[in-house]
Formats: C-alpha cells, sequence, structure tokens
C-alpha cells in the first residue's frame, strides 16, 4: 500500500486527516512513527512557505511522500492577525485556550461589522526526493463571536461561526466541519490530484 506521511506531531489535526483522506487507499502515518524526524521550524512569513518547507525538510529526511500543512485564522480587522502565528498567538505553542483568550481581548472593543474572519490552510505535498509536486489551498468564512460554543474541533473553532449554519466549529458535527472547512477544501483540491496504484502514489 502507497504511504503519505502527515508533517504534524498535533493528535487532532492528524485525526482530522486521517477523516478527510482516509478512505484513498493510502496508509497513512504521522510524525508520531518517526521519533527521529526532524523539528521543522515554522519560520515563514505565509502559510504556504511553511507548507512547502515541512514538506521538503520531512521528505528527504524520511524518504517518503510528505504532506506538509500550515494553517490559521486570519482576522482583518486585527490586520491580518494571528495569521502564521495562529497556534502561538499567546505565546506557547498550541495553547488553545490562551489563543482564544488573547483573540477575545484584540476584539472587545470591535463591533460586530468587524468581527468577520477566515480560516486558512495551505498544504504542499512532496515526493520522497523533497519536490513539491503540489501545493492547494482552502478558505471558509466565518465570524469570531464573543463567547466559546462548543467543545468540538481545535485551535479557534468555539469561536468560528458559520452564519449560514448558526453553529461554530466548536459544534457542527465533523462530516460537516469537513465538507465546509478550509482543511477540507483544501484536501478535497488535493485528492483529485493524487492516484494510487499497485507501484505506489502518483501525482495527476
Amino acid at each position: 500500500m502507497a504511504l503519505l506521511v502527515i508533517g504534524t506531531r498535533n493528535a487532532k489535526k492528524r485525526i482530522e486527516l486521517l477523516e478527510i483522506l482516509g478512505d484513498l487507499g493510502i496508509e497513512l502515518h504521522d510524525l508520531t512513527r518517526y521519533p527521529d524526524a526532524p523539528e521543522v521550524e515554522e519560520d515563514g512569513d505565509t502559510f504556504e512557505a511553511n507548507a512547502r518547507k515541512k514538506a521538503v525538510v520531512l521528505a528527504r529526511a524520511l524518504n517518503a511522500w510528505v504532506l506538509g500543512e500550515d494553517s490559521g485564522l486570519v482576522v482583518p480587522a486585527l490586520g491580518g492577525a494571528p495569521g502564521v502565528y495562529s497556534a502561538r498567538y499567546a505565546g506557547k505553542q498550541g495553547d488553545d485556550e490562551a489563543n482564544n483568550d488573547k483573540l477575545l481581548a484584540e476584539l472587545a472593543n470591535h463591533p460586530d461589522d468587524q468581527r468577520s474572519a477566515y480560516y486558512v490552510c495551505t498544504a504542499a505535498l512532496a515526493d520522497p526526493t523533497g519536490e513539491v509536486r503540489v501545493v492547494v489551498e482552502g478558505r471558509c468564512g466565518g465570524v469570531i463571536l464573543k463567547e466559546r460554543r462548543g467543545s468540538g474541533g481545535f485551535g479557534y473553532d468555539p469561536l468560528f461561526l458559520i452564519p449560514e449554519y448558526h453553529q461554530t466549529f466548536g459544534e457542527l458535527s465533523a462530516r460537516v466541519k469537513h465538507a465546509l472547512s478550509h482543511r477540507g477544501r483544501a484536501m478535497l483540491q488535493l485528492r483529485s490530484r493524487l492516484r494510487v496504484d499497485s507501484e505506489g502514489l502518483h501525482v495527476v
């Protein structure tokens, strides 16, 4: 079976990607299977730069197809913040509660019509030589609420309202979220570029 390594140690992100890509007939591993895999510093100015860097560095280190992905929340009223710093907005990497608290504080004096936001997911697929073969991007627009709603998802999901559904990503079912989300939309594009056969994984 063809192997694709997802370049993350984030268990919740891995689960989402497995739910979206798991039926492709590809064996999906994350970096917890590779304790010696290098830590890739996400020092790019854009989501694409970080995704490409992760894909290239890890593909060469592991000699495997690697999906490097970077995603985050963009709030125009905050000049695009938290942006590429979404996971460490409050200082500590992956502290969702602190990040949400900071976002609420930054938007505290903004009226409802200045609370629009969108999620971005950029993913880069590199072959075992480290050549990037595909780059895809998905976006999903919403509104930042003034208080958390729902316990699903991760990151800013309990604050991110989808107006058409009157629910946050923290409230929507996984199936609906994957159909609407930035990550789901990016992976849908990726799926259309992948082909799996007896010889392995191919890009079309």
